[in-house]
């Protein structure tokens, strides 16, 4: 017991110093941009959202191949790649003279951006069924600490320079790479591993092996249209902060330290009573419901006070995604969670390849000095009315894998 404790400890350090780095740069991305190409925000969105396009590409195509290598060679030599990859991209964006260098550096990324596949695996392996959407939970929670931490020191940093942030953002990487590579144990044991076969290790091929688990193939349809809308979020904020309420990086850095302390105190403290109280089914359609009331919130925000106000329901959100991996994560065995996790990563890399294009586009279509009607929220809008949609998406496969847990137990 006190075993796997640590070790999920162990692995929600990874993640909680990994996404510190990737906060650090976020409040200050606008800016560099705009530093780079001479444009203003509505153009630098565009920009922001093709480099997250490049991301996620190289992303969708390696994830399957990194997930597949994890089960058979274990978790931790792959986090240790992951994380060193990243931590070159933030000296290459750090040192960029151009836009060019920011693309190679997001490739590089892209390529190792395996870390949030490998951990959830991680998460996967030593978790007991009945408490696995806890422990996911608890990723989520180190996300948002991370994102309590990162934005305000990026938003500090930033003051002093636009490149500062990025060199803050290695260090802290490659210092969880050497805490990775001396402190983080192997989780998956040698009888639950498998081969690697490249019929498997593809975006195509790990998606149609979960073929054969119907409730998984109908709750992925809806975690695609989730995913999709919170780009939203995750691709406009900077963006529409700072053209909408006319915020600094300090300020963006506060707001984004607030979402992440409610996505921690939902994810991380709240989450394990809940779905013991009202069970990952009617968590899963209560965080859909909040997800789509906070965006369409967001949209209409008229003062930057109100999104405060705001991310208190939209946090609840939250527990949609780590109850709807924790159903999934029931229906397979062991030796196939790192596939899984490869397969959740690629559909994830598809709505971050088309996700970010969609929505920055909007943005910068509803910002633009031509455009027929001013409208920043634009993104949420949209962002809100697929949350919606995925809703509706989930009923069936819900209802599915509620007969056969009445099934199983009738057994």
């Amino acid at each position: 017991m006190k075993r796997r404790q640590a070790a999920i400890g162990f692995v929600l350090v990874t993640v909680l110093i990994d996404i510190m780095g990737l906060g650090i740069i976020l409040p200050i991305i606008p800016d560099l941009i705009q530093e780079l190409t001479g444009g203003d925000v509505s153009e630098a969105s565009v920009y922001g959202g093709w480099l997250l396009f490049v991301y996620a590409f190289m992303q969708f195509l390696f994830a399957p191949i990194l997930g597949g290598l994890s089960d058979k060679f274990g978790r931790r030599p792959i986090l240790l790649i992951s994380l060193f990859g990243l931590g070159i991209d933030y000296i290459i964006v750090a040192m960029a003279p151009d836009l060019y260098w920011l693309f190679i550096a997001r490739v590089i990324a892209g390529i190792g951006g395996a870390s949030f596949t490998t951990a959830n695996a991680y998460i996967a392996d030593i978790s007991k069924p009945d408490e696995r959407a806890k422990n996911f939970g608890m990723i989520g929670a180190a996300f948002g600490l991370g994102f309590i931490i990162g934005p305000l020191i990026g938003g500090g940093l930033g003051q002093f320079g636009t490149r500062i942030p990025f060199f803050a953002a290695a260090g802290l990487t490659l210092l969880n790479w050497l805490y990775g590579y001396f402190v983080v144990p192997e989780s998956l044991s040698k009888e639950n591993r498998r081969e690697f076969t490249w019929k498997r290790a593809n975006p195509v091929g790990t998606l149609m092996q979960l073929r054969k688990y119907p409730i998984i193939v109908g709750l992925l349809s809806a975690l695609f249209m989730l995913y999709l809308a919170a780009h939203a979020t995750q691709s406009t904020w900077t963006y529409f902060t700072k053209e909408r309420y006319g915020w600094c990086p300090w300020e963006i850095g506060l707001s984004l330290a607030f979402v992440g302390f409610m996505v921690a105190l939902v994810q991380g403290v709240l989450i394990g009573p809940i779905v013991a109280k009202i069970g990952e089914v009617k968590a899963v359609y209560t965080g859909l419901i909040f997800n789509a009331l906070g965006l369409l919130l967001i949209a209409f925000a008229v003062d930057g006070w109100m999104l405060y106000a705001i991310m208190v329901p939209y946090a609840f959100g939250g527990l949609a995604t780590p109850a709807l991996q924790g159903i999934m994560t029931s229906q397979l065995p062991p030796d196939e969670q790192g596939e899984l996790q490869g397969g959740l990563t690629s559909m994830a890399s598809v709505t971050a390849i088309f996700g970010p294009l969609m929505m920055t586009n909007i943005f910068a279509f509803f910002t633009a000095a031509n455009a027929p009607e001013y409208f920043p929220g634009a993104p949420f809008l949209m962002g809100a009315f697929l949350a919606g949609i995925s809703t509706l998406m989930v009923i069936k496969p819900l209802m599915k894998f509620i007969r056969s847990k009445s099934a199983a137990k009738d057994e």
